[in-house]
């Protein structure tokens, strides 16, 4: 971006800089570390100049917003054009009490909702479950039947309201009921707007969420796919997500390496499958962490999308740019929140929530400053909330497009974020692709050697966390504190027993024949699930069909 002449000039000066003024001061005040580095142990020099990006090529590498390769933003006029979506995760106790929080969300300035389920739905079993004991709506809502989705979406126009729902392994089953309940209030699916997350890989690798092995999960996906882009195009079919696996410890530059190599398995089998690629892809989105290290995260959002642009024209080679565009949600850390002197956590959401918005985010939830403690209170969520809105209409951010682009050190920081997960996900290509390199454990053990390096730093006073190795108070900060009654299990146990009689058995029993069947050949799950669902069939019974066929996973050893 600069030419010969003017390098020179700039390389004689840095030189005549370090040598007459440089040198002398760092003689009478040495700097605080011999080395600095981010926290993807990238070197940080002390200044950046042109020389750092003299091999940058504007129009290649940079461009223009909603214009190959995407660097700069996805949208020609991005946040002066429409905010992003502020979509708070939502979900505890029973469908009645997560209703109530969304329509207090709705009421506060929230733009779209996000559901977050309890452990036993995200794995596929009812309420009255062995397994399911003392679990019931503690890390989530508690979901069994299209009757407990009926309430928790009461009064809330799915017309207007686009809804994001962290479900993996019985996503066919969640999306399923979303599209019933859809259906009652007289929204087709086709105007259906939201996102499944749909991303079993990252539960493999990170989060431990999943039911079936992984061949068969990723055909359950890919039945996703197909069924949204011929019946809900205006539904995301993917939350490819790399929150997960930073929050287990990746890196940054492993976050956008190992979440951009699930996103090429999807593609691959998507395509195997036989879809169109140019139908399927433009729904693919993604799902990102927003840590502290506040400038690399800006430039790690830049270069995934910048990176995942030359995946799908160079190596898929999509022919419609919109193929191309890596649209994301961001969250941010829940791993970087302290239990002790919880105030500070604010502090830490604003500078994550910032760092998103200048890495040009499609929506955003922030974490309440309570949540090292339990699910977040009212009072928390508020504060979460009025932070994005606060970046939004107060700090100037939003009026212009990507203004920190041309900063050397952000431009330098994103090429080299490139260059780093490239590498990775070149490595991934070598053993097979990702499906072979969970398989083989080689994701999950660089993880898992990110986190005890991380933990090494922390716990040797390496790393700082104010409030927990340093800058630490005898006092106690006292709040209070969400707690979910231990009488909704046997609530929503009451219930799932009165829809079974209910319902048509008979039909039930049918329908899950049916499903056997199909599970056994190779057709498309979907329209049976829907079926199923409307019927008031259960996720345990519809998964308990699928574990039958497809059996149930057991994670290999790594160490």
């Amino acid at each position: 971006m600069f030419k010969g002449k003017k390098l020179n000039e700039i390389r004689k000066k840095g030189k005549l800089w370090k040598k007459k003024v440089l040198s002398g001061f760092v003689a009478k005040l040495p700097e605080r570390r011999e080395e600095f580095t981010t926290s993807s142990g990238i070197p940080i020099n002390r200044i950046y100049t042109p020389l750092d990006i003299e091999a940058s090529d504007y129009a290649a590498d940079l461009g223009f917003p909603g214009d190959y390769p995407f660097t700069r933003g996805v949208y020609p006029t991005m946040y002066r054009a429409r905010l992003w979506t502020m979509r708070q995760y939502a979900g505890f106790g029973s469908a009645e009490e997560t209703n109530a929080r969304f329509k207090y969300l709705l009421d506060h300035g929230q733009t779209g909702l996000s559901v977050a389920f309890d452990l036993p739905t995200q794995i596929g079993y009812d309420c009255d479950h062995p397994l399911s004991t003392g679990e019931v709506g503690k890390a989530g809502v508690s979901v069994s039947t299209l009757r407990d989705m009926e309430i928790l979406f009461d009064g809330i126009p799915l017309e207007k309201v686009t809804t994001s729902m962290t479900i993996n392994a019985p996503a066919t089953v969640l999306l399923a009921m979303y599209i019933a309940v859809g259906e009652s209030q007289g929204v087709p699916k086709a105007k259906l707007g939201g996102t499944v997350q749909n991303d079993i890989l990252k539960e493999f690798i990170a989060r431990g969420m999943y039911a079936f092995p992984p061949r068969p999960s990723m055909r359950l996906v890919t039945d996703i796919f197909e069924y949204c882009s011929k019946n809900m195009p205006r539904w995301n079919t993917t939350s490819i997500s790399g929150y997960h696996i930073r929050e287990a410890g990746a890196t940054a530059t492993q976050e956008v390496a190992f979440t951009l190599a699930d996103g090429i398995a999807y593609v691959e089998a998507a395509v195997e499958k036989g879809l169109d690629l140019d139908e399927f892809a433009r729904r693919l989105s993604f799902f990102f962490a927003a840590h502290n290290n506040f400038l690399e995260e800006i430039a790690k959002f830049r270069a995934a999308r910048r990176l995942w642009a030359r995946i799908m024209r160079e190596r898929f080679e999509a022919a419609n740019p919109r193929s191309w565009l890596l649209r994301f949600h961001t969250q941010t850390s829940g791993v970087a929140l302290t239990a002790q002197q919880p105030n500070n956590n604010v502090v830490r959401v604003a500078f994550q929530a910032l760092a998103s918005v200048l890495g040009g985010t499609q929506s955003l939830h922030t974490n309440s400053f309570d949540e090292a403690y339990a699910l977040p209170s009212e009072e928390a969520v508020r504060i979460a909330l009025r932070t994005q809105q606060i970046i939004a209409y107060e700090s100037g951010i939003t009026d212009t497009i990507d203004p920190l682009a041309g900063s050397y050190y952000i431009e330098y920081l994103t090429s080299q974020i490139e260059e780093e997960a490239m590498k990775y996900i070149d490595k991934i290509d070598s053993l097979g692709g990702a499906v072979a390199a969970i398989e083989k454990g080689y994701i999950q053990r660089e993880i898992v050697e990110s986190a005890y390096r991380v933990q090494k730093e922390i716990e040797g006073g390496d790393s700082v966390v104010v409030g927990v190795n340093e800058f630490t108070t005898e006092a106690k900060t006292r709040i209070p504190i969400l707690r979910v009654d231990p009488a909704v299990e046997k609530t929503q146990t009451k219930r799932l027993e009165a829809t079974k009689r209910r319902r048509n058995n008979a039909r039930i029993k049918d329908i899950l024949d049916e499903l056997r069947i199909a599970a056994e050949g190779n057709e498309n799950l979907m329209p049976i699930i829907v079926e199923a669902a409307k019927e008031y069939a259960s996720l345990g019974e519809i998964c308990g069909v699928l574990r039958g066929v497809f059996g149930e996973y057991k994670a290999p050893t790594i160490f």
